[in-house]
């Protein structure tokens, strides 16, 4: 299993089996039977949300026919970039951007604002190549589900 890629987001770049190149999957590499890509099933906040149930791969795996893509998140613009060959966008450094995928692996990032004392996340995004996600630095940003019922810090009395 260690010829294996690590657990990830990948885009398809060869067929592999039935399942066509230009897909965007979550591959994980030890599962239940066995190695296995997992599809996108909807999207929340920009980042693709994958079902629960994977297909198994044939193994061995082509190395050519997973090609690795950066974590969906928040990142920090590096070095001044354009979203494309035309440069339609350009990206300045200390930017914030929120990095997301369609669902054929292609790159999207999204352009948070602070809006009346919140940071706001556009769900409309601008396309950007491959060869530009190198100007961009993860950033350690932590999160939390959102939690709706009444729960309390403990010490804390209601009356």
């Amino acid at each position: 299993m260690s010829d294996l890629p690590p657990c990830g987001l990948y885009r398809t770049a060869k067929k592999i089996g039935e399942i066509e190149p230009g897909r965007l999957v979550y591959f994980h590499n030890h599962g239940n039977p066995g190695p296995g890509v997992y599809f996108p099933e909807k999207w929340a906040h920009n980042r693709a949300q994958f079902a629960a149930n994977g297909t198994t791969i044939v193994l061995p795996l082509d190395a050519k026919a997973l090609h690795p893509l950066p974590p969906e998140g928040f990142y920090r613009v590096a070095k001044t970039f354009h979203c494309c060959e035309k440069k339609c966008v350009q990206f300045e450094p200390d930017a914030l951007l929120q990095l997301g995928y369609n669902g054929a692996g292609k790159a999207l990032v999204f352009i948070p604002e602070y809006v009346n004392g919140g940071i706001e996340v556009p769900d409309r995004g601008t396309f950007v190549d491959d060869d530009v996600l190198v100007h961009m630095i993860q950033l350690k940003f932590p999160e939390r589900e959102r939690r709706d019922d009444l729960s309390l810090p403990r010490g804390i009395v209601v009356h």
